[in-house]
């Protein structure tokens, strides 16, 4: 029996019909919600990631436009360009892609994203709060395997949860917030050792490594929910995940499919974190 596909689609669409109304709303009431996507680079699973974003505000009334700077941009340029866009009213979130050009640190860039217009987590500012608790945006990616769990109604409660992946964007945020839903949570990474063994374990097992088809049936349980948070691009243009769904179709009981998975209710949740931000102006 093959495991079941836990799509994103629809709970995206949903979302963004949620935003759509809700952006009428502010719009009739003379503010236009706006999004943008500051970005420095020619990585190709970057650029695919910012146009889906674009091309997922233009199904709302969410303005949404990419701050497009040179791959060699330096990090002067690239304050300069945070700082006006804090400083602007109409604008309501910014986001700051990555990779950045060579030689240029994230961490000094993230601080200047105002909390309030932080709608993908970076500050660091936000990603405090999150562990105490205390409200703030979560990094889209992270709160999209949340709500697509809620939505399939995946028990978490209890559930032993093995992410595989440390980054900021996903592994360390989704630990809190699977902490908050009382799951018990291992966080694997490269340097983990008996990898396999270890993500055996687990009643659901998310991957964030941006390693293309990496995690084959060895490091499955029976039964388990898989996550595959993965978005690699390929040399024909395809995108494929982090798992080899393939080699997991008899064992896992249900998994995220890559494309139509993590990725559709990531963007949806950005231009609703950016309505979020834009009722706090």
């Amino acid at each position: 029996m093959s495991a079941e596909i836990l799509t994103g689609k629809t709970l995206a669409a949903e979302i963004r019909a949620s935003v759509s109304h809700e952006a009428a709303q502010l719009i009739d009431h003379g503010v236009t919600p706006c999004l943008a996507v500051v970005i420095a680079t020619e990585d190709e699973t970057a650029n695919f990631y910012v146009k889906h974003i674009i091309s997922a505000a233009e199904k709302t009334s969410v303005l949404a436009h990419i701050e497009q700077l040179s791959p060699t941009a330096t990090k002067e340029e690239l304050t300069a360009k945070i700082m006006n866009l804090a400083a602007d009213n109409n604008v309501h979130g910014i986001i700051l892609q990555t990779p950045l050009p060579t030689g240029v640190i994230a961490d000094d860039l993230r601080t200047l994203i105002p909390p309030e217009k932080d709608v993908d987590g970076a500050n660091p500012l936000s990603a405090g709060r999150l562990l105490c608790g205390i409200k703030a945006f979560a990094p889209s990616t992270a709160a999209a395997v949340m709500n697509i769990l809620q939505r399939h109604e995946i028990a978490l409660k209890g559930a032993r949860v093995v992410i595989i992946g440390r980054s900021l964007v996903v592994g360390k945020p989704l630990a809190h917030l699977m902490l908050a839903a009382d799951a018990t949570v291992t966080i694997c990474h490269s340097k983990t050792r008996d990898l396999a063994i270890v993500a055996q374990e687990a009643d659901i097992l998310v991957v964030a490594i941006g390693r293309p088809n990496y995690i084959t049936a060895e490091y499955v349980k029976q039964g388990a929910i898989v996550i595959d948070v993965g978005t690699n691009v390929q040399p024909d243009g395809s995108l494929v995940g982090d798992i080899d769904s393939n080699s997991i179709q008899t064992i896992a009981k249900a998994y995220t499919p890559v494309p139509g998975g993590v990725g559709p209710v990531t963007t949806a949740l950005l231009l609703k974190q950016t309505i979020e931000a834009t009722k706090q102006t």
